[in-house]
């Protein structure tokens, strides 16, 4: 069996060490450095980011599987390749680590420590009211795995839930909101906005003035899914108008984030560079290995992408 490696990133020798102790039978070829006809003779392709031109020279994968949970970034691949499955990274250690994230964003909202920092910087002692946990409602759009690890993740706190999918869902502590035409009540009711929904044609620009301006006075946004939800220019106007509070940021529409981006120094605007969730690669290995051992057995797995909607 070969498989093919090829990643963006700058830790493709950690992912082949483990490979290579996870399936030592198997002969791991990586793009562009590899023998010729690797590619063209792999069983199966592990990528992340991958050029055009990679993925146009496979030609007798079984399968592909993309090193983390969006596949945003494979949405030009090429028509021979449609009929090959395109496979994500299914939590490998993600939802915990999304989890942490994002409780800590809410709370801190929560208790306000964004203002006392603020406060601190110019020496005010300013004592903040309690906020009312009942009306402090937090909205999840996207509820499907890593979306269900927040919402079960807050839930000890007290704070109402609402979860917003393109189906509806049944999960405890949960309210369910489903399709468009419950889409702008979910808005109006969220006092933080978290967004974990999937980069697709239709969710590019989904949070604009339009949706933005639907949420509840106040109201702060969370966004760890994908930079090009959300337009940038409309989130800032609204926070300057005083309809929104302020947001937290772990993900952009280009990144690195240019250092003369006007979120770098908003005073409410906290930036993170994008690690709400980091792939963690020897749990993915065995994921994925586990995968490859089951589709070799002509048995099925989860984490087939559906191509119509892509994730």
């Amino acid at each position: 069996m070969k498989l093919l490696f090829y990643t963006a990133a700058s830790n493709s020798a950690a992912w082949l060490d483990a490979l290579s102790r996870a399936m030592p039978a198997v002969s791991i070829g990586t793009w562009p450095e590899g023998p010729a006809g690797a590619t063209e003779g792999a069983d199966y392709a592990l990528v992340w980011k991958p050029p055009p031109e990679l993925l146009a020279k496979l030609k007798s994968a079984k399968a592909i599987f993309n090193l983390g949970a969006g596949v945003d970034s494979l949405d030009s691949i090429p028509r021979s390749l449609q009929a090959v499955p395109l496979i994500r990274l299914e939590d490998a250690g993600m939802a915990e680590q999304m989890a942490e994230y994002v409780v800590h964003a809410v709370l801190r909202r929560y208790r306000e420590f964004d203002v006392y920092a603020r406060s601190q910087r110019d020496a005010l002692w300013q004592p903040r009211e309690r906020i009312d946990k009942s009306g402090f409602r937090i909205g999840i759009l996207g509820m499907g795995v890593l979306g269900a690890a927040v919402a079960a993740a807050l839930a000890p706190f007290g704070f109402p839930i609402d979860g917003w999918s393109r189906s509806r869902k049944q999960i405890s502590d949960v309210r369910s909101f489903a399709g468009p035409a419950e889409l702008g009540e979910f808005f109006g009711r969220c006092r933080v906005l978290v967004c974990m929904l999937p980069l697709t044609a239709e969710t590019r620009g989904m949070l604009n003035r339009a949706t933005l301006s639907q949420l509840s006075q106040g109201a702060y946004v969370v966004n760890v899914s994908r930079g090009a939800l959300l337009i940038d220019e409309d989130l800032l106007a609204l926070i300057e108008s005083g309809a929104l509070d302020g947001a937290t940021l772990d993900v952009f529409q280009e990144e690195p984030l240019s250092p003369t981006h006007a979120f770098w120094h908003h005073p409410r605007i906290t930036v993170t560079p994008h690690v709400s969730a980091v792939t963690r690669i020897e749990e993915s290995v065995a994921q994925i290995a586990a995968k490859i051992r089951r589709l070799e057995a002509g048995l099925p797995v989860s984490g087939v992408v559906d191509r119509a909607r892509f994730y």
